[in-house]
Formats: C-alpha cells, sequence, structure tokens
C-alpha cells in the first residue's frame, strides 16, 4: 500500500471515530408528558388509574409516570418523568408521605413507595390543588 493510500485509510478511520463505534453508555431518559384529568375526587395524570401497583425503581412502568406526575402536580419534584421511580422519585415520595402524615395524620409509612395506602392520598391530594 502506498503511503497516499495508507494516509487517506487513516483518515478515513479518524473520520468514523476510529472505526469504532461511540454509543452512550446508557439510554437517554424519554420525558413524558403528564395529562392531568379528574373523576370524583381524585386525579389521574393519564398512565395509569389503578391504586395497587408500586411503581418499579428498574425499569420504566406506566405506575412509575403516574406517581412521578402526581408528586410533580402536588409540588414534590420527582426528577424527570421517565417512569423509572429511581432515588428523586423515592425521595420526594417519601417527603410526600411525611408531609400527609404531618398535616393530616394519615398514618404513611414513610418508605417513598407508592403503593396503595400512598396512591389515594396522592390522587386526592393533587386532585384539591388542581381543581379550579
Amino acid at each position: 500500500m502506498t503511503m497516499r493510500k495508507r494516509v487517506a485509510v487513516a483518515a478515513a478511520v479518524l473520520a468514523l471515530g476510529g472505526g469504532l463505534a461511540v454509543l452512550p453508555s446508557s439510554p437517554a431518559a424519554a420525558a413524558y408528558t403528564c395529562r392531568y384529568s379528574e373523576r370524583g375526587i381524585y386525579a389521574y395524570a393519564g398512565y395509569y388509574s389503578g391504586n395497587t401497583v408500586q411503581p418499579s425503581s428498574t425499569g420504566v412502568s406506566n405506575a412509575g409516570i403516574e406517581a412521578q406526575c402526581l408528586l410533580k402536580a402536588y409540588g414534590y419534584p420527582p426528577g424527570t418523568i421517565d417512569g423509572v421511580f429511581g432515588t428523586n422519585s423515592r425521595s420526594a415520595a417519601k417527603a410526600f408521605q411525611r408531609h400527609m402524615n404531618l398535616a393530616f395524620d394519615a398514618g404513611l409509612v414513610e418508605d417513598g413507595k407508592v403503593g396503595p395506602a400512598t396512591w389515594p392520598w396522592l390522587r386526592e391530594m393533587v386532585a384539591i390543588t388542581t381543581s379550579p
């Protein structure tokens, strides 16, 4: 191979990123849009309408998106609305539970998990807050 061809190949390899595919170490977090509505005394964000499923801390779930949207609406920012109930979401949920216990003696376990006891409180408080 001539020097000119070697230089051309080297330039092409460098231009293509050294021949290696450079990918992000983790996929970019998807941000979901919250679409609030009310039915009776409860608020919903359009992703999960139940009160029993606990959002996952390891994967995207509709319950995770729903809980994040409701926490955000009530003033407890969970970080990016991505459906993964990670550290920021659990901290927001724990602060919400603490507030409900102090303000209303709700009897919620302050564990940062949104489950059957926390869902109704979260849905009702968001409905009260977002009502005209």
